[in-house]
């Protein structure tokens, strides 16, 4: 039995809330991605140095505990400059990998569909030209190199500029994607079928309601961004008729910018559709903050002004409460209190959605 490559995690505590990252999550993120923590590693600062993005005191710290049993890679909970990143793996002398290349990996991990494996790819190249100054070069390798390099080319202006190549190929494939997208969605408002998005932060249960709705089998575990590649099922609404239903990517906070242009053309199933189910885990004692991050992240999809359904799930972790609805001062229907795997409650979210949908 194979055991998953260790690793050393390093989580500062910023007085400023904005800058600064969960450490739970972190874990999480770190054993998605296949890496087992050994040593956790934790400072507070005001905010990070130039050089090293935190001190030379825990600098030494984290030296000696290599020393002492050597892990696969450092991992850092928070986004470091190309320059941080190289002090620190020369400092080390162990891989650097920062927050935005960890959830990189995982979704190069996740992605299964040509087009997620495209946008994942466009996300890391992008990402990664910022860095070339770490020496990255195996793009031209991979080339082959022969014939590729101008005249009076160093290697990083050859690397660059097989990148931007790659990028621009990446983003006419993807185009033609967003186009056959169009249709599609053409072809369900043609036969007047209403679309419902799945939304809310990773591991808050979607796809397992998902499938509970559609009777499906999507892909589900307790990990974070279990799913990646949207999935559309049709789903039969008692006293309504038939809905498409669309499962997507989870979100979460502090996303990669780049992660979030890249999976536009996902997300472009979120912004077509006629109501959005914002799933969210009622269990969770972060549920606030997740609640803002997705509500953040619609807001710069520009998903802001479609209708959203509250559903807040995992009912079956509180016994205390019961599944309900909540209405507004119009009768309108917009928050429901289930249980995906129970089951708990689904009569009643049928109920909201018709409501909701009928208008």
């Amino acid at each position: 039995m194979t055991t998953n490559p260790f690793a050393l995690l390093i989580h500062v505590n910023f007085h400023d809330a904005e800058k600064s990252e969960d450490l739970e999550e972190f874990k999480l993120l770190t054993l998605s991605s296949g890496l087992t923590p050994r040593h956790i590693v934790q400072t507070s600062r005001t905010k990070p140095t130039a050089k090293y993005f935190i001190g030379t005191g825990k600098l030494l710290e984290i030296q000696n505990l290599l020393n002492q049993e050597p892990v696969s890679v450092v991992l850092v909970n928070h986004n470091l400059s190309p320059a941080q990143s190289r002090n620190l793996e020369q400092a080390l002398q162990c891989r650097v990998i920062d927050r935005t290349e960890l959830i990189l990996d995982i979704f190069a991990q996740r992605a299964r569909t040509f087009e997620g494996m495209l946008q994942v790819e466009l996300a890391q190249l992008k990402h990664l030209s910022t860095r070339l100054v770490r020496g990255w070069t195996h793009l031209e390798r991979q080339k082959g190199g022969i014939g590729l390099r101008g005249p009076g080319e160093s290697q990083l202006e050859t690397d660059r500029r097989l990148i931007r190549n790659r990028i621009a190929t990446i983003n006419k494939r993807l185009e033609k994607v967003v186009e056959q997208r169009n249709q599609n969605r053409q072809a369900r408002q043609h036969h007047g079928m209403p679309c419902i998005a799945l939304i809310g932060y990773t591991n808050a249960g979607k796809s397992t309601l998902f499938n509970r709705l559609t009777k499906s089998d999507a892909y589900v575990a307790d990990q974070l961004f279990a799913t990646l590649d949207p999935t559309s099922r049709r789903c039969y609404i008692p006293e309504l008729g038939n809905v498409i239903m669309i499962d997507t990517v989870g979100f979460i906070r502090h996303l990669p910018p780049d992660l979030v242009k890249a999976f536009k053309a996902t997300l472009e199933e979120t912004l077509q559709a006629d109501l959005l189910l914002h799933v969210i885990d009622r269990h969770d004692s972060k549920r606030h903050e997740h609640k803002e991050a997705v509500l953040a992240i619609l807001q710069e999809l520009g998903a802001d002004n479609i209708p959203i359904l509250q559903v807040n799930n995992k009912l079956d972790l509180l016994p205390e409460l019961e599944p309900s609805i909540q209405y507004d001062i119009d009768g309108m229907p917009i928050k429901v209190q289930i249980s995906s795997y129970s089951g708990a409650g689904i009569p009643l979210l049928y109920e909201a959605l018709k409501n909701c949908l009928r208008k």
